[in-house]
């Protein structure tokens, strides 16, 4: 089958190239920007396009199938000339929701930890010889792509709630109408598509709606919106409230994992939310018919999601991390996880503003009180990403008020980071990088060990 991918450079677009071609497809992509590592792993297999931009040239009678990634805009040229000859055209949620359409479909959604609890899911899966399909929007240790197509039985999906493309305005999640579904929690985001509350909170009881009779939907207890959404139309479906996974933390600040008869599981990932995520796979995985043995003995070498407060560096009395922190809600429980991670260290948070939702005014808000658990917060945007959206800019008195940190030191050049840590004294000091950008092309993991070495040194 030929295939050209129009948008090839999203976090999934390219995973999906990448599967597409290791089934043996000829595949080809456009793109106006591609970053790391998108390009890197892309260049790696040949299919990174020769230059950036949209040639409609390439969109030929031949081609069997589009598929249009969310980063294209309508008008697109080269999605006009398909249109246009009349070819097949679809988004990747729709094409992935038929690849997937006759196998038992998990699907994990929430506003915040479905990267996280869909790769603790496939890892666990992974580790006892379960063969399974995924969709997952970060890298995970152990796999080659973050998209598998093949004849396994189950397939796992981090189900996204953002549009699924330029011609479809529903979210993502509802075509994949799984027989197991998660929901994390719901907490306001994409601002420039759900403008209100109410439209965000809409979406979500749409995503309910899709699950077919006897499916099963494990929900987060706590959450305030979620209970209130449940009716009498979901009497037809199984209901599995949770909260944390029953655990223990020992002197070292080590989490320890306790079965039914307290028996051990050390781990390697921490925090509330976390035990809150993997509480949502153990009851997935058992639902797929594992043992809590097996889940807990499997979740002892999960070492997390690439960009889930994966951990930089630790050496010299200095530690690092980089999260992708994404949201209001996602950044307030990762500045305090790490916070009670490292109670005697000097907690220094690096936040980049890069989404549509945190770079409009009208949204800064939410994020009130999100930081303050850090000694030092700093609060990153690059006013090249504002034009790429085409969205006013932002002035740094706002994001001080809006953080409530009146100390609060907001950075629109990536040097000034740098220079300002240089100024630090970085003993006994935790660094924590969040952003679901770049911070303009740091590389942040080369700093921090540069860090830890000056301390050495």
């Amino acid at each position: 089958m030929k295939v050209h991918l129009i948008a090839i450079g999203g976090a999934v677009m390219h995973n999906l190239a990448l599967a597409l071609h290791n089934l043996g497809n000829e595949v080809t992509g456009s793109d106006d920007e591609i970053n790391s590592p998108s390009k890197e792993r892309l260049l790696e297999r040949g299919l990174l396009p020769a230059e950036m931009g949209w040639f409609p040239e390439k969109i030929t009678e031949d081609i069997d199938l589009i598929i249009l990634g969310m980063h294209a805009k309508q008008d697109n040229p080269e999605l006009q000339k398909a249109i246009e000859l009349g070819l097949k055209v679809q988004s990747f949620p729709e094409f992935v929701g038929e690849c997937y359409s006759t196998k038992v479909r998990v699907a994990i959604a929430g506003s915040h930890g479905k990267t996280t609890t869909t790769s603790m899911v496939a890892h666990i899966l992974k580790t006892n010889n379960i063969k399974f399909d995924y969709l997952i929007g970060s890298n995970i240790e152990g796999f080659d792509t973050m998209v598998s197509i093949s004849d396994a039985p189950i397939a796992v999906l981090e189900a996204d709630e953002y549009l699924t493309s330029p011609l479809d305005r529903r979210s993502k999640f509802l075509h994949y109408h799984p027989d197991i579904a998660v929901i994390t929690g719901i907490a306001w985001d994409h601002i420039n598509v759900f403008p209100v509350f109410d439209d965000y909170l809409e979406t979500f009881k749409l995503f309910i709606k899709t699950l077919p009779k006897g499916a099963t939907l494990i929900y987060y207890k706590q959450d305030e919106h979620l209970s209130q959404m449940f009716n009498d139309d979901q009497q037809m479906i199984n209901l599995v409230p949770y909260e944390a996974y029953k655990h223990q933390i020992d002197s070292t600040g080590k989490v320890v994992l306790l079965d039914e008869k307290n028996g051990r599981y050390p781990i390697h990932f921490f925090g509330k939310h976390n035990l809150e995520n993997f509480q949502a796979a153990y009851h997935v995985c058992r639902k797929l018919g594992l043992s809590g043995e097996k889940i807990l003995e499997a979740a002892m070498s999960f070492t997390g999601a690439g960009k889930r407060m994966e951990l930089i560096v630790s050496k010299n009395n200095f530690v690092a991390y980089l999260d992708f922190a994404h949201a209001p809600s996602k950044l307030k429980s990762t500045v305090e996880a790490i916070s009670n991670r490292h109670p005697n260290y000097k907690k220094i948070a690096i936040y980049e503003l890069h989404t549509f939702s945190s770079l409009n005014s009208d949204f800064l808000e939410q994020y009130k009180n999100t930081m303050k658990m850090a000694d030092v917060a700093i609060v990153y945007f690059n006013p090249h990403t504002l034009e790429m959206k085409k969205m006013k800019m932002i002035d740094p008195g706002e994001i001080i008020h809006a953080f409530n940190i009146p100390d609060l030191l907001v950075c629109t050049d990536n040097q000034d980071i740098i220079h300002f840590l240089e100024g630090q004294d970085l003993n006994d000091s935790v660094l924590l990088w969040m952003s679901s950008g770049n911070f303009g092309g740091l590389d942040v993991k080369n700093i921090s060990k540069t860090f830890a070495e000056r301390i050495q040194n």
